[in-house]
Formats: C-alpha cells, structure tokens, sequence
C-alpha cells in the first residue's frame, strides 16, 4: 500500500521543477539558460524543452517529465501549467495525511480529512480520483462550464466560417507564453497568414492533421537572419539541391520514382554468368540502350521533373541531362509521403515505364526550380493540390539555431492545438438520479411469456422511456400519463444509436437492441453547444413487445425501494470554444467544483471536488502576481466570483483566448499523472545495469 512517504516524495520533486516553471510561465515570466556539460546552452521559456533538458536521475522526477511529454505530444501546450497544478495537488494532499494541517476550511470536510488520515489508503483515492475524472468531472463542465464558452468560428448565412480576429487572439496568447513578447505578435501574424493560405475549405481538420504529421518536411529554419526575415512560399521546398537541372517552359510533368531506373543485368534470386569480356561489353551496350531508351520515353510523355528516393546511377542521370529532365535525388520516405498526400500521385514503377504505354502515375507541377537562402540551394516546386491541403512552406529566421530550433518547436505545438481546437472533444460521464419507486404491473420480465390485450396495451402505453437530446433535456425521465403516440418520434440514425452503445457498460448495451428508440427534442432556439448532449438511462431497464402498435417501448421497471438510476450521458466539447486567458477555466471550474461539493452527499466526491478545486486556484495566482492593485489576483478572483453569483459575464484580466479542449485535456492529464504516482509501492533508484557475470564451471561439475 502507498504510504504517505511516497507523496511527500513526490512533492519534493515536483516543487523542484515547479520552481522552474514559475520562473517562465505566463506573460510576465522570462527566460531559462540551461548549461549541458557538453557545453552546449540552452536558453528557452518552453516547459516542455526545458524538462526534456534536464539530467534527471530521480525515478519519480522522470516519471513525471514522461507525463508531460506524453500530454505534449497530444495537445502542443500546457507542461508548465501541467507542473504547477500538479505540484498544488500533491501540497493539498500532503496537508490531508499531516496532523494539524486542515487542506479545507469547511468543519464537515475536517472530519473526512481525520477519516483519510487514519486510513491511510491512497491507493483508495486514486481509485476515488478515478471515479470522479469519468463520472463527474465531464457533467460539471458540460453542464455548467458550457454556458461561458465562446467560439473563434463566426456565424453567417453561409455557415460556420473561421473569424480571422479571433484566431489572431488566440496565437498571440499561445506564442507570448512560448516565446515571449518580444516576437510574439509578428510570430502569431505569420502563423495566422499561414493557416488561411493553407486551408483551401473552411473545416480545417484535415489540414492541421497534414500540418501535424508533416511540419518537418513544411518549413525550412535558416540562421544568421533576423526573425523579421521570416516568410511564407507557396509550394514545397525540399531542404536538397538538384542533381541535374534544366530549366523548363510551359506544362511540367512529374514522376516519383522509388527504384533504380537503369535495368539490371538479372531479376533477383537469379544469376547471370558473363564467360568473356566482349559478352560483358555487349551486355553494358544493351544496358545502356535499354537507359536510354527509357529515359526518351520519359521525355516524350512530357515528363520533366523526376524525383526519386534512391541515388540514381551516373548513367541515370547522363541520359535525364540529354533528355532536360531535372532530377531531384534520396528523398525521405517522410518527403514522398507528403508529396502523394498532396497530389494523390503514386509511384512509378519500371515495368510501366519500359512498356512503353502512357504513364498514368504523374502530374503537373505549376513551376520547378532551385530557391536560394543564404548561401544553400533548395529545390522549390509548385505542387497543384488534389486535396484541402493548399502547399506552403514557412521559412523561420533567427540569429542563432537555438532561437530557430525554439520557434519551430513553438509552430509545431501551435499545430497541435489548432488541430485539437478543431475537433469535438468527447464527454461521457454518468448521472446519478434517485426516485422514490412504487411496484406497478407494467414491469415485465423478458423471459416470460405472456398475452397482449387492450387494457396492458394502454397501461403500457402510460408509461414509457423517454430518450431526450436537446438543451432542455438534462436527465432521463419517466413520463407518465402520456401516450406514446402522443409524442413526435424521431428515428435514431445508427451512427447516434453506436454512440449511446458505446457509453454502455458491455453487460448492458445489449438491453436496447432490436428496441426502436425514439428522440424527442425540446429545444426551441437555434442549436447550442448543449444540443449535442444526448443521455439514456439503462437501470432496471425492460423491453416490452407491444404487437400490433408496430413499435417497441422501453419500460421502467420499478421496485418497493428508492432505487438509483444510473444514465450514461455522451456529450462534446463543439469544436472552436475557447475561453479568455489569464485563469478563466481555472476560476470558473474552481467556482464549479466548490458548488458541486456543497450539494455532494458523499465523502469522496466532496473532499476531491475541493482538492481539485484549490490546486486549480494555484495557477491564476502565479500568473497575477506580479500584478498589483485591482489587477492583483485577489481583486480578479472576487470580481469574478461577484459576475458568477449575478450570472453576469466574467471580464478577463489579459486579452487572448485560449482552447477548451485543451485545458480540460490538461485537467484530465494531471490526475491521471497523479493517480499513477498514489499507487507507487516502492522506488528503486538502479543507475546502471548490472553486469551479467560469465558462466563459471566450478569443480562439482566435474
């Protein structure tokens, strides 16, 4: 079992890495220079650089660096937020299993503390810290932190459209906590000029997604330039010179080739035996024809371009020279990947060039030429899109390579989030609803047989399921009183009936089968983000066949007893919301959470709500300290909470947006790192290997 030796373990180590966070965190926060003992420095305010930077020998120090690394890889942001809320987590912790330190005011919740106390068991509150994050947390930001949500999309008559302001406060907050304020505007002006060259659609999801997986390949760092000197270029830019190049006029051709195109003396698995020299030279003759030959053919299919990911042989290249063919050599698998996503073009294989029949697998290029930037050569190339995709390159200046290498790192998370801030984040958690149950004959079992007529036709007809999906649908509920046929059903379209399957348990989701669910919808207004909640209660749930109504309904089973319904809700965060920066989500889910434990009945859920809530707090006040007046924390925090209770907007003390998404990612992050260090039984600190001894006969063996 864990101990509390193994929290206050991982307090000291995290309070080491929060105090470099704090030191580089939010818009006031400055630069970090790491000295490596190779003799490099680094100077950076990037959390995520500066952790992967450090020589970490405590098991639990690299445990926690893996966890932010792992959170980065999936959001692009947050490792120094990440540090410090977890830091503020562990302290409040810590204070519960200490004795004489209350982590809560509340009288009610001291006496939960002493409970935990005694207990020890913190293997129970990961399990508690579990239950919470996938039962509850989901429910408090769907149903009470979506009402502040705003949106960087702008609604038109044409549809959702992506407004160019918005995005632009939403950069500029990303890149002042990235790299500073010193090029933090133009960095955000670049990025936004091109995210709207690049999306030929106003979706976005495919191209960020592209942008993801292939930033490398989609920008090109030069140094020895101010960053001023960063631009955008259409097209692609392959960081490679040509090995041959002939300038070309009118519609260019091109190929991709991942094969040596000269012929070879014999297919593999077979052997070709040369018994005299003039065989042997007959044998270069024939092969240098068959070059030739396919080389012309190239040519006469108005090829001019070839890019090839294997090192051509010389005579390759001599007859492409011949043929003004331009040759672009030893492309990366990663290169030719992008260059088939952005044309749909394949490969060109050699039997089909020699066959001398029309090459299927090439397309037309805009413009093929060599790009100069600062004294080294790039191949440049106007590739025509096939798919949302518009090709540019982004061209990041700097001084130095460490200052390029930083921006380039910026960019990339930037992609990340933008790629999340696009996607609907999915919210499932569980609502736990009582009512006071009376026995009634409408409950059936399944397995019995029985008759149908009139009178249980109508009965059952009073009393039925009702699945709702709207704004004014909060849980299930059992109408009585009402006909079936007096409600307007709507079919279920078996993509919305997959996705109530799967927040059912896999013993239960098949209590709903071959049953025709019906929506009924009570929203009135135009759709918000609440109208995608759709919620099913599935306990003591029953299936009756009633024939010749051609429907089926479900049945609520009652019982003498208060019974507890359990209703899975699947719900989403809309793509586009954002929230103002400078604390917004952490107040406003503090302020949340603090009310939820105020009407929670049980313990865990009340002394975890507080837990969360108080940690939540801890990252505000960094970011206003160095703030002083009305605009210290203490002042936006009663401001805020004085707007909530007179449900007025929240006016932020920072302009910026920042996602939702990507918050609440990070909420979920940081518990699931804390729950992983609650369950540590025993460390083992091993700085090397050891050594394997040799096998030793020894004399018994004789």
């Amino acid at each position: 079992m864990a101990s509390q030796g193994s929290v206050t373990a991982a307090l000291r180590v995290a309070e080491v890495l929060e105090s470099i966070a704090n030191r580089c965190v939010g818009p006031e926060g400055g630069q970090v220079l790491c000295t490596k003992p190779t003799g490099e420095v680094l100077l950076s305010r990037d959390g995520g650089c500066l952790l992967e930077a450090l020589h970490l020998e405590h098991p639990l120090a690299r445990m926690i660096v893996a966890c932010v690394s792992s959170h980065l890889k999936k959001t692009g942001d947050g490792a120094k937020t990440f540090i410090i809320f977890l830091c503020h987590l562990l302290r409040g912790l810590h204070a519960v299993g200490e004795k004489g330190k209350d982590s809560f005011t509340s009288e009610n919740i001291q006496s939960h503390e002493r409970h935990w106390k005694n207990c020890g068991q913190w293997k129970s509150i990961s399990q508690a810290l579990q239950t919470f994050q996938t039962q509850t947390l989901g429910c408090i930001v769907d149903q009470s932190l979506s009402r502040h949500y705003l949106s960087v999309f702008s609604s038109s008559a044409e549809g959702r459209k992506l407004c160019r302001h918005s995005l632009e406060l939403l950069l500029e907050a990303y890149f002042c906590g990235r790299v500073g304020r010193n090029n933090h505007r133009f960095i955000s002006q670049l990025m936004c000029d091109y995210v709207f060259k690049c999306m030929a659609c106003e979706s976005g999801l495919e191209v960020f997604e592209l942008l993801d997986h292939c930033f490398a390949e989609l920008n090109v760092g030069v140094t020895g330039l101010p960053v001023s000197d960063s631009r955008i270029i259409g097209g692609l830019v392959l960081p490679r010179d040509f090995s041959v190049y002939c300038p070309a006029d009118g519609d260019i051709r091109m190929v991709i080739v991942t094969e040596i195109l000269q012929p070879l003396f014999s297919s593999a698995g077979s052997e070709f035996v040369l018994n005299s020299e003039t065989q042997f030279q007959a044998s270069q003759c024939w092969i240098m024809d068959r070059t030739k030959t396919v080389m012309n053919y190239l040519r006469s299919q108005n090829v001019k371009l070839l890019l090839t990911s294997v090192k051509q042989p010389d005579l390759v290249i001599y007859c492409a020279r011949l043929n003004s063919i331009s040759v672009v050599e030893c492309l990366s698998a990663e290169e030719v990947s992008l260059v088939q996503r952005i044309t749909g073009l394949s490969p060109c294989v050699l039997p089909e060039v020699t066959s001398q029949c029309e090459i299927s697998d090439s397309t037309l290029v805009k413009f093929c030429k060599p790009l100069l930037l600062r004294s080294k050569r790039y191949v440049h190339i106007g590739l025509i899109s096939t798919c949302a995709f518009i090709p540019h390159c982004m061209v990041l200046c700097g001084p130095v390579l460490g200052l390029v290498e930083q921006h380039e790192r910026a960019f990339h998370g930037a992609f990340k989030m933008l790629r999340q801030l696009f996607t609907d984040l999915d919210l499932n958690y569980i609502i736990q609803t009582k009512q006071q149950c009376n026995p009634s004959p409408l409950a059936y079992d399944n397995s019995r047989e029985r008759n149908h007529s009139p009178e249980t036709d109508k009965l059952e007809a009073q009393t039925h399921l009702e699945v709702c999906s709207g704004l004014g649908a909060s849980d299930t509920e059992l109408i009585a009183g009402k006909p079936w046929s007096a409600h307007k059903k709507t079919p279920i379209a078996p993509s919305q009936t997959d996705e109530m399957l799967k927040c059912l348990p896999p013993e239960r989701s098949g209590i709903i089968d071959n049953c025709d669910l019906s929506i009924e919808n009570h929203s009135t207004g135009s759709p918000t983000a609440e109208d995608t909640r759709t919620e099913i209660s599935f306990e003591y749930l029953q299936v009756s066949d009633n024939a010749g109504k051609g429907y089926t309904s479900p049945v609520m089973r009652k019982s003498l007893d208060t019974c507890t319904c359990q209703g899975y809700c699947s719900s989403a965060v809309p793509a586009g919301c954002v929230l103002p920066v400078g604390g917004s989500f952490e107040i406003l889910m503090s302020y949340y959470l603090l009310s939820y434990a105020k009407q929670c009945q049980q313990s865990d859920e009340t002394v975890i709500s507080m837990l969360i809530a108080d940690a939540l707090l801890g990252i505000p006040k960094i970011l206003y300290k160095p703030k002083k007046g009305k605009d210290s924390f203490p002042h936006i925090y009663m401001r805020s909470l004085h707007a909530l209770q007179a449900s007025q907007p929240m006016v932020s003390g920072q302009s910026g947006f920042e996602s939702v998404a990507g918050k609440y990612q990070l909420l979920t992050s940081v518990l699931q790192c804390l729950m992983k260090i609650l369950t540590i039984d025993l460390i083992i600190n091993i700085k090397r290997q050891p050594q394997k001894a040799a096998d030793q006969e020894s004399e018994d063996e004789f």
